[in-house]
């Protein structure tokens, strides 16, 4: 199997200028195209341990990170396309990388509705794996982090896919977006953290993405069984703890954190359902990443389902 990280770089800058970078992301086949230094480089940092696809493979999501036309150079402007189309506005070239990982997320929330979608971490341990739920600035994508940095399996830290009428995730691993203060707070947890590219003054402030792929099992595309649902907040001046939560309530509010409950209608509901009724739900308030960490490491669950 062939691994991004066995090209030189001129190599992968090279494919990336001719569109001929078909990356396995998950279930996914992501073709890359950019003429951007600094996407290149993210991409050559963040997914070097990714397996490549065949050429001959059908690709899912042809994107492009890409500063055309001469004005737009000018300019130091960059678009998103999606299958040769633009679908948003330019953004500057300084925020290339992170909107190219935005893209790719955008990609899979809009089409890939096989499966029940929740904009929700998800992480594992063995195979007791946990769907982590949160608002943006809820601290998720932090406790992920600092999980994949303390031995646990990053399955996704924005879209936990779950085949509908079961508990099971798909694994989609790829970068963890880390804002502003999250992103210190991150590199004081561990220095073996690994960063790719900062994006300054996006819409949500400073943008950095971290290496998510750090464990030997994170390219496995083998589904795993949910065992908990856990939504955590940050909350600096308030006690923390770990309490269960009533079904019912994280039901309500796992339908209001899905991107595509109300688009599959009946079908939405069911696997819903199925996935509240066979999970147990906890609220998690935290402020000390340490502390969060071991919380989840003593979990029954995780536990007894190594």
């Amino acid at each position: 199997m062939a691994l991004l990280g066995h090209l030189a770089a001129d190599n992968i800058t090279q494919r990336l200028a001719r569109g001929e970078l078909p990356l396995r992301v998950g279930p996914y086949v992501y073709n890359i195209q950019t003429n951007l230094p600094v996407v290149a480089a993210g991409i050559a940092t963040l997914y070097g341990d990714f397996p490549l696809a065949d050429r001959s493979e059908f690709v899912d999501y042809d994107v492009a990170l890409q500063s055309r036309g001469i004005w737009k150079r000018i300019q130091g402007k960059a678009e998103f396309l999606f299958d040769k189309k633009s679908p948003f506005d330019t953004i500057p070239a300084g925020q290339s990388y992170a909107f190219l990982e935005w893209g790719m997320n955008w990609c899979v929330s809009l089409h890939a509705n096989e499966y029940l979608k929740l904009h929700a971490a998800a992480v594992a341990k063995g195979d007791a794996a946990i769907i982590m739920p949160g608002i943006p600035g809820a601290g998720k994508s932090t406790l992920c982090a600092a999980l994949g940095l303390s031995g646990w399996r990053i399955l996704s830290d924005e879209h936990a896919m779950i085949v509908p009428n079961t508990t099971e995730i798909v694994p989609l691993c790829r970068p963890v977006s880390l804002k502003n203060e999250s992103i210190a707070v991150i590199k004081s947890f561990s220095r073996h953290a690994i960063f790719g590219p900062v994006s300054k003054e996006t819409h949500k402030g400073i943008v950095v993405h971290m290496k998510a792929d750090m464990h030997r099992d994170s390219q496995d595309a083998k589904r795993l069984k949910a065992r908990a649902m856990i939504f955590p907040r940050y909350a600096k001046d308030q006690p923390q703890r770990l309490s269960q939560r009533r079904r019912t309530d994280s039901f309500i509010l796992s339908a209001y954190h899905s991107f595509n409950y109300s688009l599959l209608c009946e079908a939405g509901f069911d696997a819903m359902q199925v996935l509240i009724d066979n999970v147990d739900c906890y609220d998690l308030v935290y402020s000390d990443l340490d502390w969060a960490v071991q919380a989840l490491d003593d979990l029954p669950h995780v536990q007894t389902k190594l």
